[in-house]
């Protein structure tokens, strides 16, 4: 069973921070493009970003970071692209997850794992392993990961724990086995490059997240650009169904504990 609220049921808490940030990271080729440099220097570049993104959502206390890195719609892209994007991912497995455990980050991976190479499968799991008491940050990589894959395989797995069971099923019956279901929904929804969609990321837990979109490129959206999605989110008014008026006791009280503390 889900620990954590649903945004339709219930009211999840809010605070200072995003508790779960989750980002499109998009505009790497483009980025490389502008510099006369091949696709897949952008993508190098990108990793570079998500060390210094994931450092500083540790240090502003961010509990939850959800990484869109590989869809299960980029497979259509040039094949000598996806099987950089491929040789990309087997060395970050190899090289970054130990230094994630290093400092206290938890590490899993969403999405469907059977089209990769068996090596790239077992380097996942040994990282989710080693990190899994780890609770500085959790850092979840959705690689061949879609919306609808993962609403499709929650429901699966629901019938298949109540068989004969056709209807009166619940939320919780569902997002008990959506792939992120160890995590919170996501605060924060952030998408890099200018596009303004959400592109199958996430689709059931994105319900309530404020979503927020900038023309940044991913190579170059750094700690600076995070503050600004940031400050963005704090000034949205989360109301989950409610109105402004409701808030203003709940916001009062928050005032006064802020000042009893």
């Amino acid at each position: 069973m889900t620990l954590f609220p649903s945004s339709t049921q219930g009211i999840p808490p809010v605070g200072d921070v995003p508790r779960h940030i989750a980002i499109i990271m998009d505009g790497n080729g483009r980025w490389a493009k502008k510099r006369f440099m091949p696709r897949v220097a952008g993508h190098k570049r990108g990793v570079e970003t998500v060390r210094e993104i994931i450092k500083a959502c540790v240090q502003r206390g961010v509990a939850y970071l959800t990484l869109f890195a590989f869809s299960s719609e980029n497979w259509r892209r040039p094949q000598e692209e996806v099987s950089f994007l491929m040789q990309l991912f087997l060395r970050a497995l190899d090289e970054e997850v130990a230094k994630l455990h290093e400092n206290g980050i938890r590490f899993r991976v969403i999405g469907d794992l059977s089209p990769f190479d068996p090596q790239i499968v077992a380097l996942i799991q040994r990282g989710e392993a080693m990190t899994a008491a780890n609770t500085a940050l959790t850092l979840t990589i959705a690689a061949n990961y879609g919306g609808r894959w993962d609403i499709l395989q929650a429901m699966e797995k629901m019938l298949a724990v109540r068989p004969g069971k056709r209807s009166g099923f619940k939320e919780t019956d569902l997002t008990d086995h959506l792939a992120l279901n160890y995590g919170p929904e996501p605060d924060l929804f952030i998408r890099t490059g200018g596009e303004q969609r959400i592109s199958n990321f996430l689709l059931w837990q994105l319900a309530y997240s404020e979503l927020y979109f900038t023309d940044t490129l991913w190579p170059e959206f750094d700690t600076a650009a995070l503050d600004l999605a940031i400050a963005s989110y704090l000034r949205r008014e989360r109301r989950f169904g409610r109105t402004s008026e409701q808030l203003q006791p709940e916001q009062g009280r928050s005032a006064t504990a802020g000042k009893n503390a």
